[in-house]
C-alpha cells in the first residue's frame, strides 16, 4: 500500500513540474514575476466589509482549496491574517485566464483583484476580475482535514506547519508581540537596549556547559556565551545605569520540553537597586505584557488559570522546603547532617555537594512542581550563587530570587555582588568545584574582576527565559512549540 501511495505522489509531483514547464514554454513563468501590489488582507476585508462591499481590492496568498464548477469556480486563499474565499468566473476573467486558473494547484500562490461581495450563503468573498499566478508549488501540502500532526515533521518543516496550522501562526505572532511589549515597557522605564559579544573567551554568568569553537584569524579557542551577565555588568561599571539585552545564548545540554540548547534570554541590570527592586519590576512588567498581548492578566495554562494580577507570593527556599518536604534546613548544622537527611529521603547528591547544594536538591525534588501560581523563591544558599550578594544577617544565604510559574523557573535575579574581594573568593570556589568534576562551574574572568575593582554601584540584575514566558502567555506545553526552528538531530539526507 505504501509503495502504491508513493507512486501516486511521485506522479502528482511530476504533473506539477509538467504544468510549470508548459507555463514557461507559453511565456507565463510565474517565477519571472518580481512584485505584486497587495492592497488588502483577508481579515481586514472581513472587519471592514460594510465599507468595502462593492469596492475593488487586491489580495495575495496561497490557494488552500479549489472547487471547479463548469464556468465558475471557488477558491480559498490564505494570507498572513487568515483566509478569504474568491469567486472565479470565466465571464469575469476571460476564457484564457479561466483555463489557466483551472490548472492551478492547491499550494500555488496567487494574486487576486476583484470586487468585495457576499455570496448567497452569506460568505464574505471577492468576485475576481483577474487572477495572477505568482509562484508555482512543486510539492504537495498535507491533506487539509487531517492537517500536519506529525510533530517531528512540524518542527523540521516549520514553513509547512505555519501554512497548515493556524494556531501555530498565532503563537509566533504573539511571540513577536510579547518581545515588542517588553521592549516598550523597559524603554519607558529608562532602560537602554544594548548588544554584547556572543563569542567569548570566558563563558561565565551561569551554571552551564558551553559550546566551544576555534577562531581561525586569532588562532584562539573561544566559546559561545551561556549568559549575558558579565558584559552587561561591565556597562553598569561604565555608568550606563539601566541596560538590557535580548539575545540568543547557547548551553551544551540536553533537549526536553523545557530546554533547547539555543534559546532566547533577556537580562537587565539597574544601578542603585536590589533584588526587591527586581521583584517589583518583574511583577509590573509581566502584568503590562499580559494585558497588552492577551488583553487580561489572567491567562490559561493547561488546566490552570494563572493570575498575574495579584501580588506574587514570596517564600524563602528554606521555607518552601520546610512546607513541601517537611525538612527545616535552619536546624541542619552542616554538610554531613544534610547528606544524612538526603540519604533518608532518597535525594541523590554528589560527593562534592555541600549543605547549600543539598538544600537546592531538596527544593528541586519536593517543591518546584507545586509552584503553579506566580511565586518568588528567595534567599538561595551561597554555594549555588557565585555572583550574588550575601545576606548581611545570614551569610550562608544570598539576596537572590527565582520566579516560578506552572512549576517552571521563569526568571532568576540577584542583588549583584559588587565586592571584588568577595567575588574573587567565589570564583576560586567555583574553580575548585570545576576541578572536582563540576563541568558547569565558572572560571575567573580577570577582565570582569578588573571592572569590579574599578567600582560597580549597588545593582539589581535579572535574567528572563523569553521562551518560557512565551510558553506561558500562549498556553504552549513545550519549548519547541514557541521556537520557530528548534534544535533537531540532522537527518541522513541532509534535511533539517
Amino acid at each position: 500500500m505504501a509503495e502504491v501511495q508513493n507512486q501516486d505522489i511521485n506522479q502528482l509531483l511530476k504533473v506539477r513540474r509538467e504544468k510549470l514547464a508548459t507555463l514557461q514554454e507559453n511565456g507565463k513563468d510565474p517565477f519571472q514575476i518580481t512584485k505584486y501590489d497587495v492592497m488588502h488582507h483577508s481579515q481586514e476585508i472581513k472587519d471592514n466589509f460594510d465599507a468595502l462591499e462593492g469596492q475593488q481590492v487586491s489580495v495575495a496568498g496561497r490557494i488552500m482549496s479549489k472547487r471547479i464548477m463548469g464556468k465558475a469556480s471557488f477558491c480559498n486563499v490564505q494570507d498572513l491574517q487568515g483566509d478569504i474565499q474568491s469567486y472565479v468566473a470565466r465571464d469575469s476573467i476571460g476564457e484564457e485566464g479561466y483555463a489557466d486558473f483551472k490548472k492551478y494547484d492547491v499550494g500555488d500562490i496567487v494574486g487576486i483583484e476583484g470586487e468585495v461581495f457576499r455570496t448567497k450563503t452569506g460568505e464574505m468573498s471577492i468576485h475576481a476580475a483577474k487572477v495572477t499566478l505568482l509562484s508555482k508549488s512543486l510539492q504537495i501540502l498535507p491533506e487539509k482535514y487531517h492537517g500536519l500532526v506529525n510533530t517531528d515533521i512540524r518542527y523540521r518543516q516549520r514553513y509547512t506547519d505555519l501554512i497548515m496550522n493556524e494556531d501555530v501562526k498565532k503563537t509566533f505572532v504573539a511571540r513577536s508581540k510579547i518581545i515588542s511589549s517588553i521592549r516598550r515597557y523597559l524603554d519607558g522605564q529608562g532602560f537602554l537596549e544594548v548588544e554584547t559579544p556572543m563569542l567569548v573567551s570566558n563563558a561565565g554568568g551561569a551554571a552551564a556547559r558551553p559550546f566551544e569553537t576555534h577562531y581561525n584569524a586569532l588562532d584562539e579557542d573561544v566559546k559561545l556565551r551561556i549568559s549575558l551577565e558579565l558584559y552587561l555588568k561591565r556597562l553598569i561599571v561604565g555608568g550606563m545605569e539601566r541596560v538590557y539585552e535580548i539575545g540568543r545564548v547557547f548551553r551544551n545540554e540536553g533537549l526536553d520540553a523545557r530546554h533547547n540548547p539555543e534559546f532566547t534570554l533577556m537580562e537587565l541590570y539597574q544601578a542603585y537597586t536590589d533584588y526587591y527592586g527586581m521583584m517589583e519590576l518583574t511583577e509590573n512588567m509581566f502584568r503590562h505584557v499580559a494585558k497588552e498581548v492577551c488583553g487580561t492578566t489572567t491567562v490559561p495554562y493547561g488546566e490552570a488559570m494563572i493570575d498575574l494580577g495579584q501580588p506574587f507570593a514570596r517564600m524563602t527556599m528554606v521555607e518552601a522546603v520546610k512546607q513541601y518536604a517537611g525538612v527545616d534546613f535552619d536546624t541542619v548544622k552542616d554538610t554531613a547532617e544534610a547528606k544524612k537527611l538526603a540519604d533518608e529521603k532518597g535525594v541523590h547528591y554528589e560527593e562534592r555537594h555541600k549543605k547549600g547544594d543539598i538544600l537546592n536538591l531538596f527544593f528541586e525534588e519536593y517543591v518546584e512542581e507545586h509552584l503553579v501560581q506566580p511565586t518568588f523563591i528567595m534567599d538561595h544558599p551561597i554555594e549555588i550563587s557565585p555572583l550574588t550578594k550575601k545576606k548581611p544577617e545570614n551569610p550562608e544565604y544570598v539576596e537572590r530570587f527565582e520566579l516560578f510559574i506552572t512549576g517552571r523557573e521563569i526568571c532568576n535575579a540577584y542583588s549583584e555582588l559588587n565586592d571584588p574581594i568577595d567575588q574573587r573568593e567565589r570564583f576560586r570556589a567555583q574553580e575548585e568545584a570545576l576541578a572536582a568534576g563540576d563541568e558547569e562551574a565558572n572560571t575567573t574572568d580577570e577582565d570582569f574582576m578588573n571592572a569590579l575593582e574599578i567600582g560597580m554601584p549597588p545593582t539589581g540584575g535579572i535574567g528572563y527565559g523569553i521562551d518560557r514566558l512565551v510558553m506561558l502567555l500562549t498556553n504552549s506545553p513545550a519549548i519547541r512549540d514557541v521556537l520557530l526552528f528548534p534544535t533537531m538531530k540532522s537527518l541522513k539526507d541532509g534535511m533539517q
